[in-house]
């Protein structure tokens, strides 16, 4: 494998769009280097494609681009690892603590529409039991 890539060799490997590519390098996950007419042309190195493959991971989890320039960023830095995995491990705890809210949330719905669909079934028993 190359250590080099274009941006439509990493939009192609990774199913992406270009125009993703780019959303992602606004946001700070990806900083390819630029050569070409006035920089146009992008080549992204292999931390690139290890950060976006991070990336996508990380939205697969339902985290936010915020969230996972967060972590990568902290795994990125040559700082001490136990402090790298005690911000992933808080972030995660964030985020599982969201997920379990909206499960809640959710349950809290389907069972009140449970209750409204068997209300529904004995008023419509009623109306059938009169005809």
């Amino acid at each position: 494998m190359p250590n080099t890539y274009t941006i439509s060799d990493l939009a192609k490997e990774f199913d992406l769009t270009t125009r993703a590519m780019r959303f992602y390098e606004d946001m700070g996950l990806l900083q390819p280097e630029r050569s070409g007419p006035a920089g146009r042309n992008r080549i992204y190195s292999a931390r690139d494609r290890a950060r976006l493959r991070l990336t996508l991971r990380a939205k697969r989890l339902g985290l936010s681009l915020s969230e996972a320039k967060e972590i990568i960023d902290v795994y990125d830095s040559p700082r001490d690892t136990g402090a790298q995995l005690r911000k992933f491990l808080e972030v995660l705890g964030q985020h599982r603590q969201q997920l379990e809210d909206r499960m809640a949330d959710l349950q809290m719905n389907l069972d009140e529409v449970r209750e409204h669909e068997e209300e529904a079934r004995q008023l419509l028993a009623r109306v059938d039991g009169e005809k």
